[in-house]
């Protein structure tokens, strides 16, 4: 993990920062395009060329901002969405591991 990350991590819960490591394993699972990690605006975000994913973790819970949100809205029914198309997941919830797996590929795919 990128340093940078990893030390901005540190002021989060651990619950936190487990489901943001969850997270972002599947992000590199879901392409086999070369990721770059990286903080962009003080966020944590995930590139394959211009194509972007971004997790961004509060005290309960994280948003995810990607593309594809918004075409995968019907699945995500039990989650909130918010005005500017970021999924947000809290701790009491569980990831959607396969429709985020779907989200990461189509946003980060070719």
């Amino acid at each position: 993990m990128n340093e940078q990350i990893k030390s901005y991590l540190e002021k989060y819960p651990e619950e936190v920062a487990d489901m943001f490591t969850a997270m972002r394993k599947l992000i590199y699972d879901s392409v086999s395009a070369d990721i770059e990690e990286t903080m962009w605006a003080k966020l944590p975000s995930y590139y394959a060329g211009e194509k972007f994913v971004r997790l961004i973790p509060f005290k309960d819970h994280i948003n995810i901002e990607a593309t594809a949100v918004i075409t995968h809205k019907s699945e995500l029914e039990e989650y909130k969405i918010t005005p500017k198309g970021m999924l947000q997941i809290s701790l009491k919830q569980s990831i959607p591991t396969d429709t985020l797996f779907q989200i990461f590929a189509d946003t980060l795919g070719e």
